[in-house]
């Protein structure tokens, strides 16, 4: 009787993609990628300066718009190289490659900062529901499930331990308005939030997230379990 009520509301959706993504992809990446920025820096001193940084910094843009080029998303966003590979055996696949992307991400005073990034794939699933008539997913439904799978995924990654320290959740909502620069900047307040914690200076002044940066109690979310189908509430949305 629950499952037949969490279907009819959709609620399992955003939590199934926030597993599937984890187990499938992110518990297998992850605990490598440190040891990948490791092999590299060791080649190339000078671009990962900070260890704080060496991490999967993870898109997660609420409107479900993702970017299969994140140059053409942003024109301060340049592809640099691709990290060492991984290949492993998985579902059938005799040699299944996982790899990352290094991207340079330049600011306003043209200094270039360097990290590994990339969207969280469920989220064009959730945007092609969306678009498909079988699915019956409309736009209100596609953001509460965005939050939704956000969340969880942060609460399943805080709980492992194989994870810990090798990833950044950049969580977002666009702006009405069109900004060129738009998504670097995003990327950039991560880079330089963490730049500080690796060396805090305690005369500097704090640094702010950027008013679409979203935080966890922003998406802090109640579920209905009625017997009809209901929005999923937020605060601050």
């Amino acid at each position: 009787e629950i499952s037949e009520m969490s279907e009819r509301s959709k609620q399992n959706v955003a939590h199934g993609l926030a597993w599937s993504y984890y187990v499938g992809y992110l518990k297998i990446v992850l605990p490598r990628i440190k040891k990948s920025m490791e092999e590299f820096s060791s080649n190339n001193p000078n671009l990962l300066a900070w260890r704080k940084t060496w991490k999967l910094h993870i898109l997660i843009p609420l409107s479900c718009d993702v970017y299969d080029d994140l140059e053409k998303a942003d024109s301060n966003i340049h592809y640099l190289t691709d990290l060492t590979e991984t290949t492993l055996p998985r579902a059938g696949t005799k040699k299944r490659v996982y790899k990352h992307s290094l991207y340079a991400i330049r600011d306003e005073e043209n200094q270039l900062w360097h990290c590994a990034v990339e969207y969280a794939t469920p989220l064009q699933s959730l945007y092609a529901m969306s678009q498909d008539e079988c699915a019956a997913f409309s736009r209100e439904e596609r953001l509460e499930q965005a939050k939704l799978f956000y969340r969880t995924l942060e609460e399943i990654l805080k709980g492992s331990r194989e994870c810990a320290g090798t990833y950044r959740l950049v969580a977002y909502e666009e702006s009405g308005e069109a900004e060129t620069h738009f998504l670097s900047r995003e990327i950039l307040w991560h880079l330089r939030q963490q730049h500080h914690e690796e060396f805090p200076v305690q005369e500097e002044t704090p640094l702010h997230a950027p008013s679409t940066t979203l935080d966890s109690a922003q998406l802090s979310l109640q579920i209905s379990v009625s017997d009809l189908p209901q929005p999923l509430r937020s605060d601050g949305f």
